[in-house]
């Protein structure tokens, strides 16, 4: 279901629209605090999860899709994916040069035909990183980045892949952690011959069992050299855990722990500085919790960090009924979770170069790039201990040169903000729609459906793009929040791949791309609405 489509001005068609501000973009520059030409992606392409090497997550050479046109946005083809119980694919995907490159839930890796879905090659990570298995599904979350002829993802088992991306044939592969429950859902940055990416953890999904001796995983962030697959650095976000006495019912305990790197990182070309966000503790309390860090991009040397919470313990322990002893930060209400699942924007206020980051608490926080000396704060959400965090901003925001872009999750409701990038003053905001699960496919299961921004929030000029947990995709307009053009994926879907399909929660872990003229969007995600089938790839282009 579209929006009804918004009247043009008379005797203009569509064709004419799109070529007269085809014209007018490829005139203009990319905004203030844009990436230079050299590190700007093609106009029809989408090359990583931030877009630009800076975070912009903005797409500012796209034509085609604008104001004018986005209602006439329909469903291109889609590809379905394998039904893998507990596994929610939040794989984004890159597009260049007419070819999709995406992950998928049975450890496989796509590459497609961007505008028709047809398959270029598929590559299985079995081979490399062990046969898959129902009680270890190795689905590949993380988001590809592609760099000159190669292809750079991570896997569910903590495994980096370059791969040639004309013939998905292997280059090569590096297991960054040997902890049995390392996983990489950080989307790799490739800048000046290294590939950058933080290593993450379902040791904290591990408390669920209670005599599971917690916990001995601590995060990290990695370079490593990009034509060879060799290490270059790692900096620890945790000291090594430690032997700590026992749990109640006698399992070992090991502290401090976690510290996971979930997001992805980005980078100031300027002064050669990649800046990461960090997760909590999973046990005891100590390392870089829930802050973000600036890194030498050829060193790995802390230049600066910022610490927002401290301390900060969670695992899913928390939220057992019962399980207090197994929670030490419930006594003194430590048991925040309020990590940094959000990738950085970085960008000028001025001539001051800035770098912000939303945090789990529903904070987006703006530091100096240079000192970490702090800019400004904005909090977008009144109660941010709903749900241990996931009331805040989950996994990414956007910048145009205009404004920053930020989106809560179930904030009761969500709801999508533009912000001044000068002071952090909202410009507008815009609560997810309240009849979002009367209609389409989740009115059929309200106890699932919530108002809630999932994805991190895409932009092109003119335009936001922004998914919910109500199944519906949504298009608004970058100067008043108005919502311009919607789409209801919680459908089944006939698959190009002949894989029977239904669409759920959006695209979390990513969020939209936009790139020569088409909108490709992961309905994969949380909430997964009642389905035998698994989610769907959409690929959306102007009729």
């Amino acid at each position: 279901m579209s929006q009804p489509r918004r009247p043009r001005a008379a005797g203009f068609g569509t064709g004419l629209v799109a070529l007269l501000t085809a014209l007018v973009l490829l005139a203009a520059t990319n905004g203030a605090g844009a990436e230079d030409a050299e590190a700007r992606p093609r106009p029809g392409n989408w090359t990583g999860w931030q877009f630009d090497q800076s975070g912009s997550r903005f797409n500012g050479q796209e034509y085609r899709i604008t104001p004018a046109t986005v209602g006439d946005l329909g469903l291109k083809w889609a590809f379905g994916h394998a039904k893998v119980p507990g596994v929610y694919l939040g794989s984004q995907p890159a597009v260049v040069d007419g070819t999709l490159y995406v992950g998928g839930a049975e450890g496989t890796f796509h590459a497609l035909d961007a505008r028709t879905g047809a398959a270029r090659w598929t590559f299985d990570v079995a081979p490399v990183a062990g046969a898959h298995s129902t009680a270890d599904p190795d689905p590949v979350r993380s988001s590809p980045a592609v760099e000159g002829h190669t292809v750079y993802f991570g896997d569910n088992r903590g495994y980096l892949y370059a791969l040639d991306r004309r013939s998905g044939a292997l280059r090569w592969s590096l297991k960054l952690d040997n902890h049995p429950l390392a996983q990489i859902t950080s989307s790799p940055l490739v800048y000046n011959g290294q590939v950058y990416v933080g290593v993450s953890s379902k040791e904290s999904g591990a408390t669920f069992d209670l005599s599971y001796p917690c916990c001995t995983f601590r995060g990290s962030v990695v370079a490593v050299n990009a034509a060879t697959g060799q290490l270059s650095w790692r900096h620890w976000t945790s000291p090594e855990p430690q032997p700590a006495g026992t749990w109640p019912n006698g399992a070992n305990r090991y502290e401090p722990s976690g510290v996971a790197v979930w997001s992805s990182p980005v980078v100031d070309r300027e002064t050669g500085t990649v800046y990461v966000g960090t997760g909590q503790n999973y046990s005891g309390a100590g390392g870089d919790t829930d802050s973000v860090l600036a890194l030498n991009a050829a060193t790995g040397a802390v230049r600066w960090r910022a610490q927002e919470v401290f301390p900060d313990t969670f695992t899913v322990a928390c939220g057992i009924a019962g399980a207090d002893a197994y929670c030490p930060g419930k006594a003194d209400g430590t048991d925040h979770d309020w990590d940094f699942g959000a990738s950085a924007n970085v960008f000028s206020i001025g001539d001051r170069r800035v770098v912000g980051i939303g945090q789990k608490n529903g904070v987006y926080h703006v530091y100096d790039a240079l000192t970490g000396a702090k800019v400004w704060d904005r909090a977008v959400v009144a109660d941010p201990n709903t749900k241990g965090g996931s009331s805040g901003i989950q996994w990414g925001t956007g910048y145009d040169g205009n404004r920053l872009y930020v989106a809560t999750w179930f904030a009761s409701p969500g709801t999508l903000y533009a912000l001044d990038p000068a002071t952090g003053a909202i410009l507008w905001q815009a609560e997810s729609p309240a009849d979002g699960c009367r209609w389409g496919g989740a009115a059929a299961s309200p106890e699932l459906c919530q108002r809630a921004f999932t994805p991190a929030v895409s932009v092109s000029r003119g335009l936001v793009y922004e998914g919910g947990a109500d199944g519906k995709m949504r298009v608004f307009s970058a100067s008043t929040g108005a919502v311009l053009w919607q789409y209801d994926v919680v459908r089944d879907f006939t698959t190009v791949n002949g894989v029977p399909a239904h669409g759920t929660g959006l695209s979390g872990g990513g969020g939209a791309v936009v790139a020569d003229g088409m909108l490709y969007v992961q309905a994969a995600y949380y909430p997964q609405y009642p389905s035998a089938s698994g989610g769907a790839l959409l690929a959306f282009s102007l009729r």
